[in-house]
């Protein structure tokens, strides 16, 4: 492990977060220590280099992958590219990115980033080739490929996948099932790197429930991942939220809370320049 890079990682995250080195020693080690780890003089515990990764914000698994894998920021690149083509539905762009990959030793000598092109090739082989069981069969190699007892953040993302699938698909209780599954798990993480993946969950979970009748339920899960948002301050889904709670009360008949709702999501909508739900919401709130 080149723990030269990691201390170099270390001193880099502390810098942002202001912090001295007197200030991240703290109830871990001894300020000459985290110098000396900074410079990778010292070998440093695994426990030490857990303590320092939770006071840094991080996942410790992250100094384990720097240290360990050539050229981290190629492979970061290609992270952030399929994350991209994943979330703006590109999955032409996120094929030819996973083609362009399998061959190349970065990926398929690392199981964590041999990981990420076969969850992403189950994610393009149910939407352009509508093959359901191998996607599935994908996914399932794909956690395969890290799993332990605990669930790491990655492997409950890919569950979300297969949740995906499966409710698109209209097997809403296995859907349902899937879903209550990763969020059992992702209650059980230290740290989640990704604020966006508990809203989410939520919100696939939300729609899971609406489709099945569940109302209430599924508003309870969009107030609470509203209530995330807010906290974790970012807009990611709010709009969308906000829209579907006022969606359930449409459904029930109340149209004065469905209203609110509904109008609270198309100043979200407006805020971001989403333009895909302006106008059906004006016209759905006109027609009221």
């Amino acid at each position: 492990m080149n723990f030269i890079v990691i201390g170099e990682k270390i001193k880099e995250l502390r810098k942002q977060l202001k912090l001295s080195q007197k200030e991240l020693a703290d109830g871990i080690c001894t300020q000459a220590q985290i110098s000396k780890i900074e410079k990778g003089d010292v070998y440093p515990y695994a426990s030490t280099l857990y303590l320092i990764s939770q006071k840094l914000g991080v996942d410790v698994n992250y100094f384990f992958d720097i240290g360990t894998t050539p050229r981290i920021d190629y492979v970061r690149e290609v992270s952030r590219q399929l994350i991209t083509a994943r979330r703006e539905l590109k999955y032409e762009e996120m094929q030819l990115i996973v083609k362009a990959e399998e061959k190349n030793p970065l990926f398929h000598q690392n199981r964590k980033n041999a990981q990420l092109l076969l969850w992403h090739k189950g994610i393009y082989t149910y939407h352009l080739d509508n093959k359901v069981n191998t996607a599935l069969k994908y996914l399932d190699e794909a956690i395969q490929m890290t799993h332990d007892k605990v669930w790491s953040e990655r492997e409950v993302e890919i569950l979300q996948s297969k949740g995906i699938i499966l409710f698109e698909q209209g097997d809403l209780p296995k859907a349902l099932e899937i879903y209550e599954y990763a969020k059992e798990h992702l209650k059980q993480l230290p740290y989640i790197q990704d604020d966006t993946i508990q809203t989410r969950l939520y919100y696939n979970l939300a729609r899971t429930l609406t489709r099945l009748g569940q109302y209430r339920q599924s508003t309870l899960y969009c107030k609470q991942a509203i209530a995330y948002c807010i906290e974790r301050d970012h807009l990611y889904l709010l709009g969308e939220l906000h829209y579907h709670v006022g969606y359930n009360f449409e459904l029930i008949g109340n149209l004065k809370e469905a209203k609110s709702f509904m109008e609270r999501a198309l100043i979200i909508f407006e805020l971001q320049l989403d333009t895909k739900y302006i106008q059906f919401i004006t016209e759905k709130i006109k027609n009221w």
